[in-house]
């Protein structure tokens, strides 16, 4: 394991200026040595050591990764109605970068921010419940570049060890959102912040090399089965739409 005199994991997040990214940086920060990835300089100390690169040019991406253990792979086009050309650019080519250059450093396991755009169709259809072992069926561009990326992972994970974890990460806001703001569907896939940080941690630690799971809070009605998420990786959903931020023990 890559780690510093602490004992922490050595973590990099790549897209951590994102609103994930800035959620997994506070909620992980003390839990590993977290490096950043940002596309360009922050205008603010984010109190973790950053560094700047284009991770679709592998000679920028490459030094991102001495001496990792982890990859939390965020950085993308977020877009789900982003242009083939931005998502075959961002999303395809910039996750096999961060794989290859992960793979030729010696990173121990990639965590991949997946998507429910991945199986849209069947929520777009109302074929529900979706499990994770259904066949893809992608609603977007967006969807096809990250069931690419699952896919990548699994190739590299066959054929150089590589471990890989997909999560399929539901509607990531920061409050539960009503009908009127995301519908029934976008209110059922709520994946809370702390239950964010949660599942990612339990994506790192977890002593599962390869795996695809959806990542959801505990909602009452959710169509999506989180059933291998919380059984392999031990994840255990804190919050819903329903109660907030209380459905379990904090």
């Amino acid at each position: 394991m890559s780690d510093t005199p602490s004992g922490k994991r050595r973590v990099l997040i790549t897209g951590a200026n994102g609103t994930i990214g800035r959620t997994l940086t506070e909620h992980l920060g003390n839990d590993y040595d977290l490096r950043l990835h940002m596309r360009s300089a922050p205008d603010h100390d984010p109190g973790h050591e950053v560094m700047t690169a284009d991770i679709t040019v592998f000679d920028q991406a490459r030094p991102l990764m001495d001496g990792i253990d982890t990859v939390l792979h965020l950085a993308a086009d977020p877009a789900v109605p982003a242009s083939w050309e931005s998502a075959h650019q961002n999303n395809i080519v910039g996750t096999y970068t961060v794989l290859e250059a992960a793979r030729q450093a010696g990173v121990r396991r990639i965590v991949f921010a997946s998507t429910n755009h991945v199986m849209g169709m069947y929520d777009r259809n109302a074929e529900w419940p979706v499990y994770c072992d259904l066949p893809v069926r992608p609603d977007s561009y967006y969807g096809v570049s990250k069931a690419f990326g699952e896919n990548l992972g699994r190739y590299y994970y066959d054929e150089w060890g590589l471990e890989f974890i997909a999560l399929r990460i539901g509607w990531f806001v920061a409050e539960p959102p009503s009908v009127e703001h995301g519908g029934e569907v976008g209110r059922a896939m709520w994946l809370s912040p702390r239950d964010c940080a949660q599942v990612f941690r339990r994506a790192t630690e977890a002593d599962v090399p390869f795996g695809i799971f959806y990542a959801i809070s505990a909602n009452p009605d959710r169509r999506w089965d989180i059933t291998d998420t919380i059984v392999k990786l031990g994840y255990r959903p804190q919050d819903s739409w329903e109660t907030g931020t209380r459905a379990g023990e904090p």
